[in-house]
């Protein structure tokens, strides 16, 4: 079978017809070449606004790096028109295999992004050789196609978090879809601010804001000010993942003082090798971990007394009644301010001033939590280091969107799976 035979039968291309196929030495490497040639009589389009225009003049041939075929180069190689728009004057023709300026075709942009999918960046351009940039343009044009044919309609669940990007404490607002059988990244955006939420609920537009049931979120007041102020029909969640994290921070904050006060008076550190101990749930220790765990439980020790507050605590959350959690959350601050612990008032002040998004978790029966946007924010971190070599902020969204959007992919005669 003859290579233009199957060419035909999966690149068919309108008005252009494939000529002679021959080896031949590009960059020091052994590829294959084929010609197309324009119809006789055909006219080129109009890059601007793609009419068919009269030829102005021809210009002089140019390579279009294809797929691969049995670990050899693929160039189409044509001569594009110039033609004469009534309207936009003398323009470079549209070709229907390649991008404006790209040399790369569609094709072969396709087939690059669905490996970088599964390959990092890196490996991708190793394995097909070509370059990081040649890989990441293919994502870019991707990714413009998706976002500019994304589907808002019907969102009814999502999450809010950031995520910290480059050094310097400088962080990623992401929104993510958390409806079952779609759970994607909508949208992100620079900073953890304010205005970064709110760029996201203008673009998201009224009408779709107004149709959310539930939004979770962590405790960041920028962002419980603007979903307060633009989900109005929607529940905030503020699940218990988010309050268990800060319950043990406080007691890590405790034993890590402690363990200051015990060094300092030239006393045994009986708390050396115990911040696990404190921090995981006991059905999660070990035979050997829940043998010292008991025995500091019988030592009048400040971080056992924060250890006994936060496991108590764990109680709110076996609760059916919204009446009753509420209950035992005031009685459980009204303990907790009356010890001696710091982090620990903290925390009770926390809860107090949040409780009535805290008893969100309760009118929601359950229906949401911040499980998937931590699971997604894993994802995210992945890809970040799968994508490794960026270095600007549209580098990584655009990442992000290829992995996590779930974006509609170019029209294409064939899929790369």
């Amino acid at each position: 079978m003859l290579i233009k035979t199957i060419l035909n039968s999966i690149e068919k291309f309108k008005s252009f017809i494939y000529d002679q196929c021959r080896f031949e030495w590009i960059a020091g490497e052994k590829a294959l070449v084929i010609e197309l040639l324009a119809r006789k009589n055909s006219k080129g389009r109009c890059g601007q606004c793609n009419q068919r225009c009269p030829t102005y003049d021809i210009q002089p041939k140019r390579l279009y790096q294809y797929v691969p075929l049995w670990n050899i180069d693929v160039y189409f190689r044509y001569a594009p028109r110039r033609v004469q728009c009534k309207d936009h004057g003398v323009h470079v023709e549209r070709v229907p295999w390649s991008e404006g300026k790209e040399r790369l075709t569609k094709s072969y942009q396709l087939f690059l992004s669905t490996w970088a999918k599964r390959l990092s960046w890196r490996e991708t351009a190793q394995i097909f050789r070509t370059s990081w940039e040649s890989v990441y343009r293919s994502i870019e044009w991707v990714v413009k196609h998706g976002l500019a044919h994304r589907c808002w309609e019907d969102v009814e669940q999502i999450g809010v978090d950031e995520i910290a990007v480059f050094k310097g404490h400088r962080y990623l607002t992401c929104v993510y879809q958390l409806d079952k059988g779609c759970r994607r990244l909508l949208w992100c955006g620079k900073d953890r601010k304010a205005k970064t939420l709110l760029r996201f609920f203008h673009e998201f537009g009224k009408e779709r804001c107004a149709h959310l049931r539930f939004v979770c979120s962590d405790m960041w007041p920028a962002y419980l000010k603007v979903i307060k102020k633009k989900c109005v029909n929607a529940l905030n969640i503020l699940d218990r993942f988010h309050i268990s994290k800060k319950l043990n921070e406080a007691v890590d904050e405790v034993r890590r003082e402690e363990v200051k006060t015990l060094k300092a008076s030239g006393e045994e550190n009986i708390l050396a090798h115990g911040r696990w101990l404190l921090l995981k749930k006991p059905a999660n220790l070990t035979q050997k971990q829940t043998s010292k765990l008991s025995t500091l439980l019988k030592i009048n020790l400040l971080s056992i007394k924060a250890y006994l507050m936060k496991e108590d605590f764990q109680r709110f959350w076996s609760y059916k009644s919204q009446a009753w959690a509420d209950k035992f959350l005031e009685d459980w601050a009204e303990r907790t301010m009356q010890s001696n612990l710091a982090p620990m008032k903290r925390i009770a002040k926390m809860l107090r001033s949040h409780k009535p998004i805290i008893l969100n978790w309760f009118r929601a029966k359950g229906a949401l939590s911040s499980g998937p946007v931590e699971g997604l924010n894993n994802k995210a971190k992945l890809t970040m280091r799968k994508a490794y070599g960026f270095k600007t902020l549209k580098c990584l969204q655009t990442a992000l969107y290829h992995q996590l959007g779930k974006l509609e992919e170019p029209p294409g005669t064939h899929r790369f799976c």
